[in-house]
């Protein structure tokens, strides 16, 4: 049976009816771990809500990463019994097809990556809809979810979690380590849109990741020296026919995988709108970078990701991020009682 490890911090319990609902049907076909960094209050009434649904434990002590969500990826790793396992953010939502499909596709790989759609299409999940079309153009997506071999993620020692980007941080390290990466782009896994709010915050932070990948940054940066001058010339049919490529690229994205059945044909007429916006933050990204890094949970970071050549150097010395065991968090009541925590341990490099 796989594991599904589920990393979250809330503020407040919005959503815990509907996630509640989620993790009853999941639990049917997988074994929860919920990873919670919560206040005091909302842990509490979580561990009631989730009991004998979920292996429900704070981030283990010894886990002081700045970013939280390796904190509690790492911490239910260890926890896991299979050798599958699912890291899912909390606004995802398998069903049982798909996760029936990761279970047969880590069957034969390290690390496999699918792709998210959302369930629901206001406006502003339509815009960031362009950004995985194009993405899906030229490759694949970044999804908030993974299948991992848990023997595998524990050899190369988990990963760093100091990092902003930390779905590149998890990729580039399972490709350091020679592990096979598969991405099925046919492999759709639903997800809850943000609120418009939360969407606006995400901006220049997902601008910043950009940074991890020097060549996408300087395309983006380039956009608005690009059409600046374009106005200024009056050049209007280029500016017209760069709009024109862009949603033409979008659209071969939301085609390829049979992709229309769950990309609305309008978000590709978002792409130019999207990729406008990201030009923007991307100068605003360099500015954060310039002041020390982007905030990020009451403190700045500033790496986006470590680059693979530092990933591969780190991997061939044996001296990457650890699963040190000590202090390992106890399941709360609502656990399983039979459950043993995987126990490793390693050194901590960092880079210069």
């Amino acid at each position: 049976m796989m594991d599904y490890v589920l990393p979250l911090r809330w503020e407040d319990d919005a959503g815990l009816e509907e996630l509640t609902a989620y993790l009853r049907a999941v639990t049917r076909h997988v074994r929860v771990i919920v990873v919670d960094g919560s206040p005091a209050p909302l842990f509490e009434s979580h561990a009631v809500s989730w009991r004998g649904l979920a292996v429900h434990v704070r981030p283990a002590k010894d886990l002081r990463f700045a970013n939280g969500k390796v904190n509690g990826v790492i911490t239910g790793l260890r926890m896991a019994r299979g050798e599958h396992v699912i890291i899912a953010d909390d606004d995802v939502r398998y069903d049982e097809r798909a996760l029936a499909r990761m279970e047969l596709l880590l069957a034969d790989a390290d690390l496999v990556r699918p792709q998210n759609h959302f369930s629901e299409l206001p406006w502003h999940a339509r815009w960031d809809t362009a950004r995985s079309l194009l993405n899906r153009s030229f490759g694949a997506d970044y999804p908030g979810t993974f299948g991992v071999s848990r023997s595998f993620f524990t050899a190369m020692g988990g990963y760093d979690g100091d990092v902003l980007f930390e779905n590149l941080e998890l990729i580039r390290t399972v490709r350091a380590h020679g592990g096979r990466e598969v991405r099925p782009l046919d492999l759709y896994v639903r997800r809850l849109p943000p609120d418009a709010a939360r969407f606006w915050n995400q901006r220049i932070r997902q601008a910043y990741d950009d940074l991890a990948q020097p060549a996408r940054m300087a395309l983006f940066l380039s956009v608005l020296p690009a059409l600046t001058a374009c106005v200024l010339r009056r050049r209007y049919g280029l500016v017209v026919a760069g709009v024109g490529l862009a949603v033409g690229v979008a659209e071969i994205g939301r085609r390829r995988a049979g992709g229309r059945r769950v990309f609305p044909g309008t978000a590709a007429l978002f792409a130019p709108v999207w990729i406008l916006e990201r030009a923007t933050c991307s100068w605003l990204a360099l500015g954060a970078a310039l002041r020390g890094g982007v905030p990020y949970a009451g403190r700045r970071l500033r790496r986006a990701a470590h680059s693979v050549r530092w990933l591969r150097q780190s991997a061939g010395s044996g001296s990457l991020v650890a699963l040190n065991p000590a202090a390992l968090c106890e399941p709360s009541q609502n656990g399983f009682a039979d459950d043993k925590p995987q126990r490793h341990s390693a050194t901590v490099a960092r880079p210069a």
